[in-house]
Parts: structure tokens; C-alpha cells; sequence
């Protein structure tokens, strides 16, 4: 009776980690898949897809397929938020992680501009509006599986898993690509190579759809959908009730995803075309700072139920407001070290902001909106923050020649989210069960009456 007692009172918790293992194994995924399109259009859409016009422009078509994800990724946000809030989490997840890998996979398999012409940069525009809509279902329904499965006082470091997958996926996105591209000559890797990446993110779907299928569905949705309280039309109840508090969950948005892509993409082709850094050193160095990346963040994660996250993510927007002027200064001496310091600080940064941004973004939703109004909030903010960061930085370093205008423009994306975050509500509630309600919140309240289901 005692070891039945103790496997029946283990297995809670043991489903919990597996969550939080399949939260962070899926989001890598669709973070690779996403990000290696980022490297990609850094390094090879600009002539494989734009020949005909001349580098600096074709540069920013490339980039400007990148933010068509961005576009995408807000509409994945309310569609699948609305099916997250309606028919469960995990189902949702499911097909978000199908969608985005069908999309990147016929991306390995797309014509070049000199096989179909004007074809190719349209068909390639599609398949990357698909690997948005993906990802825009993918983020709220990982982060909510995870902290609305985490014990009590547990929440803030299980929700950190599924944050862990960005610099994860960044990590093996670039790790793939460098190893193809030492493996190739340059010809090579320009004519096909590119496409290997993309053509094994297939084999990595597939082991996250395995690992998904065997999770449990939310117990707090469980309980939501039990009580009758599921919500017809969850994005509408969002605009009308909490449109201030999606406001200020996009303003928190701005820096992680300013930040995150400055890393990941435009740092990459700043990189090697503006201070001619050999590619081999910018993927190496990019490598090394999402290691940071990753490790600060799970280690912010086991810290922030005790230390607070809105207290770390003020910090780090401090941090966030310099470390951008620092590292452009870093980047422009050309110097190896030099370079290498400038992204283990983006790294340290963002790991610091990125761990407890989905906290407090999705604590702010009462359960029957909350995947709809985590989705709508992060997946817009990206947009601004993170979409058209590439672009924006491209276009305003050729407009002024400076790079110290492009680290204005990050700085200033940090600020605000280092002022939203004070204004978002801390806590919205969980359930009218007090048992089921987050820990350590001031003034919670219950879940208002909502339409039958």
C-alpha cells in the first residue's frame, strides 16, 4: 500500500515535468524552424530569390519576407487562442506544431528565382504567412500548458521552460546551419545546402508531435470547461474587457522580441555584410551568446517565485535601455573579442527578460481568455517589437550610416516595456476554486460569469 501510495502521489508531478520537457522540446522546434528562415534570409534569400535588383534592396525584400512571419503571427494568435480557450490546450498545440512544420518543410523544397521567376519570392512569401500563423498558436498554448500545470509556487520557473525553447531553437537553428555550411563549400551551401536545415526540421516535428500526444489536457481549462464557463467567442470578450492589459502586454513584448532578433537575424547579417566578419565567426559567436541566452534564463526561472518576476524583468529593462549602445560599439571595432563580448551581453540580457515575460503576460487573463489574450498580447507585440526589428534596423542604418541609431531605436523599444510592465495587473485569477487560484497574489479575482459553451 505505501509504494502504490507513493507512485500514485509522485505521479502529479512526474506528468509535470514531462510538460514542462514537452513545452520546451516543442517550442525549440518551432523556434528552429522560425529561425532558420531568419538565417536564411540573412544569408541567402537576398540573391536566391531578389537577383534583379541591387544588394541593399534586395536585402530588404529578404527582410521584409522575414516580417510577413510577424504579420501572420498575430492572426495564429487569435485563431488558435480562440480554439486554445474553446476546445483545450493540447489540441491546439498539435496542430500549431503540424502547421509550422509543413510550412518550413516546403520552404526546403521551394524553386529559386531562376527556376519559376517571379513565382518563387511569392510562393516563398506564402509558406512563411503559414510558419506564422504556426508559431502564433504555438507560444500561448506552451506557456499556459506549463504554468497551468506547475505546482504551487512553482510557476514562475515551470512557465520558463517553454521561454527556454527560443534560445534553444536559436542555438540549434545556428548550430545546423554552421555545421552545413563547414560541411559545404560556399557554392554549394548557396546552391542547395541552405535547404538542409529546413529539410530536417521535419524529423524533429514529428518527435514533438510523439511527445505532445502523450500529455494531459490543462487541469485549470479542465476545470473551466466543467463549470460551464467556456467563452463563445473569446478574442471579442478580450477587445471588450482587457484591452488595456493587451496594450500593456505588447508594450512587455518590445524589448525580448527587439532584442531577441536583433540577436538571432539582423546582428547576423550586420555582421558579415557591414563590418565583413567571416560568416563561420558571426554563427559561431551568435552560438555562444544564446548558450547564455538559455542558461541565464532557466536559472532566472528557478529563481523568480522567490525573487518576483516583474522585479527581474525591471532590471533587466534597465540593462536592456544600454546594453544595445554597448554592443553596436563592440560590433563596429570588428574584433573578434570583441564581437564575441557583444553577444554574450545580448544573451545575459535577454535571458533575464525572456524567463519571466511569460508570467506576467499570461497571470494577467482569467483562464477562459487567457490563451486568446497571452497570444494577442505577445504575438502583436512581436510584431512591433520583433517583426520589423530586421527591417527597421536595415532601413535606418541606411538612411544615417549609424549604428548608434539602430541601438536608439532597440533602447527605445526596452523603455516602454520597462514602463508597461508596472501598469499590467498582476493578477487576474485562475479558477473560483481558491485552491486552484495563483499563489502569492494580492487582491485576486474570480472568474466572471461567461456564456455557456
Amino acid at each position: 500500500m505505501r509504494t502504490s501510495a507513493s507512485r500514485s502521489a509522485a505521479s502529479p508531478q512526474e506528468h509535470t515535468r514531462r510538460v514542462a520537457a514537452a513545452t520546451f522540446v516543442g517550442t525549440a522546434i518551432e523556434w528552429y524552424d522560425f529561425n532558420i528562415y531568419g538565417a536564411a534570409a540573412a544569408l541567402i534569400f537576398a540573391p536566391q530569390f531578389f537577383p534583379n535588383i541591387n544588394p541593399v534592396a534586395a536585402t530588404l525584400a529578404a527582410f521584409g519576407t522575414f516580417a510577413v512571419g510577424f504579420l501572420a503571427r498575430p492572426i495564429g494568435g487569435i485563431v488558435f487562442g480562440h480554439f486554445g480557450d474553446r476546445l483545450g490546450r493540447k489540441q491546439t498545440l498539435v496542430v500549431s506544431l503540424m502547421l509550422m512544420g509543413i510550412g518550413t518543410f516546403l520552404i526546403a523544397l521551394l524553386p529559386t528565382y531562376a527556376q519559376i521567376g517571379i513565382a518563387a519570392p511569392i510562393l516563398l512569401v506564402v509558406l512563411r504567412f503559414v510558419q506564422g500563423l504556426g508559431v502564433g498558436g504555438e507560444w500561448g498554448g506552451a506557456v499556459l500548458m506549463a504554468m497551468e500545470h506547475a505546482p504551487e509556487g512553482q510557476r514562475g520557473y515551470y512557465s520558463s521552460f517553454p521561454q527556454m525553447g527560443l534560445p534553444a531553437g536559436t542555438l540549434l537553428s545556428n548550430l545546423v546551419f554552421l555545421g552545413v555550411s563547414l560541411s559545404l563549400g560556399p557554392e554549394q551551401f548557396a546552391a542547395w545546402g541552405w535547404r538542409i536545415p529546413f529539410v530536417l526540421s521535419a524529423v524533429l516535428v514529428v518527435v514533438a508531435l510523439v511527445v505532445r500526444l502523450r500529455l494531459a489536457e490543462s487541469p485549470e481549462f479542465a476545470r473551466t470547461r466543467q463549470r460551464g464557463r467556456v467563452r463563445r467567442l473569446p478574442a471579442l470578450d478580450v477587445l471588450r474587457n482587457n484591452p488595456g492589459t493587451v496594450i500593456l502586454g505588447m508594450g512587455i513584448t518590445l524589448a525580448p522580441s527587439g532584442l531577441g532578433y536583433l540577436l538571432s537575424v539582423y546582428l547576423l547579417s550586420y555582421g558579415t555584410g557591414t563590418v565583413h566578419v567571416p560568416q563561420v565567426t558571426m554563427l559561431l559567436t551568435i552560438t555562444a551568446g544564446s548558450v547564455v541566452y538559455l542558461v541565464v534564463a532557466y536559472l532566472t526561472g528557478r529563481v523568480s517565485d522567490r525573487v518576483g518576476a516583474v522585479q527581474i524583468f525591471t532590471v533587466a529593462s534597465v540593462l536592456s535601455v544600454l546594453v544595445p549602445f554597448a554592443v553596436f560599439g563592440l560590433m563596429d571595432t570588428g574584433a573578434v573579442p570583441a564581437v564575441l563580448l557583444a553577444m554574450l551581453a545580448m544573451g545575459l540580457v535577454l535571458g533575464l527578460l525572456v524567463a519571466v515575460q511569460a508570467i506576467i503576460v499570461s497571470r494577467a487573463f482569467t483562464t477562459d481568455v487567457r490563451y486568446t489574450g497571452a497570444s494577442m498580447s505577445y504575438q502583436f507585440g512581436a510584431v512591433l517589437g520583433g517583426g520589423l526589428t530586421p527591417l527597421l534596423a536595415a532601413a535606418i542604418l541606411g538612411a544615417t550610416g549609424s549604428s548608434m541609431w539602430v541601438a536608439a531605436y532597440i533602447a527605445g523599444l526596452a523603455l516602454l516595456s520597462g514602463i508597461a510592465v508596472w501598469f499590467l495587473p498582476r493578477e487576474a485569477g485562475a479558477e473560483t476554486d481558491p485552491g486552484a487560484a495563483l499563489t502569492g497574489s494580492a487582491g485576486d479575482e474570480p472568474l466572471r460569469d461567461s456564456a455557456p459553451a
